[in-house]
């Protein structure tokens, strides 16, 4: 007669140990792969496309010739806004990126940087720098960005739509200056990716120049309410 094979409770347990990690493991992997779907990654191994918008302003002549000194405050975000990726608004409750494509620098950096350079090359101001750089700055500026995305907005073609809000701070009591919430919108040429990167660019632009001009008349403005004898 064969021996009878009794139950060893340490095999059961054992056997549904592997089992548990496998079931883990597959729906991890399903979870990364939907993952990469929905980010753009993709699973065709391409190298993304970075972009990097150099838009340049020139400032307007009549704007004011300030001696006071500006630093730029670190920009404030969500993730989904402040990122590398290129956001798109399909319709109004949908937000997707585009696939295999990203910025070379956040959207905060690039609406710094353009204002930096813009108020650096109009020689409008007497010193501006990012905060940390070591100026002893008069006045500090605080960028919140909202939105920087391609909105299709129910047309054929998306529109690259920047959105933020700035508060210019006096730097010797904190008192809040001046508050305003920028907004420009710009049509794209076409659908295709450098069509829409090149509207954001021309959005920059034009509202990096409306925040450097509000930035220089908002600052002297308060110069003068400041200080009605010493400011010509």
């Amino acid at each position: 007669m064969m021996p009878t094979r009794r139950h060893d409770p340490r095999h059961a347990t054992c056997h549904r140990r592997r089992w548990l990690r496998l079931a883990a493991g597959g729906l991890l992997a399903s979870l990364l792969a939907g993952c990469a779907s929905l980010l753009g990654g993709g699973d065709n191994g391409d190298r993304p496309t970075m972009y990097a918008p150099d838009p340049r302003i020139t400032l307007d002549p009549s704007l004011p010739q300030v001696t006071w000194q500006l630093a730029l405050g670190a920009t404030s975000s969500s993730r989904t806004v402040d990122s590398y990726r290129i956001a798109v608004r399909p319709s109004p409750d949908e937000l997707q990126v585009y696939r295999n494509a990203g910025w070379a620098r956040t959207p905060g950096d690039m609406l710094q940087s353009t204002l930096l350079r813009g108020l650096e090359d109009s020689g409008k101001i007497a010193a501006v720098a990012r905060q940390g750089a070591g100026i002893a700055a008069d006045y500090r500026l605080l960028l919140d960005v909202r939105r920087f995305e391609a909105d299709y907005a129910g047309q054929a073609v998306p529109a690259a739509t920047i959105e933020f809000n700035a508060k210019l701070i006096h730097g010797a009591d904190q008192a809040i200056v001046a508050s305003r919430t920028f907004l420009q919108v710009q049509p794209a040429a076409g659908t295709e990716l450098p069509q829409v990167v090149d509207a954001f660019s021309r959005a920059l632009e034009v509202v990096g120049g409306e925040l450097a001009g509000w930035v220089l008349v908002s600052g002297e403005t308060h110069e003068r309410q400041a200080h009605p004898a010493t400011v010509r």
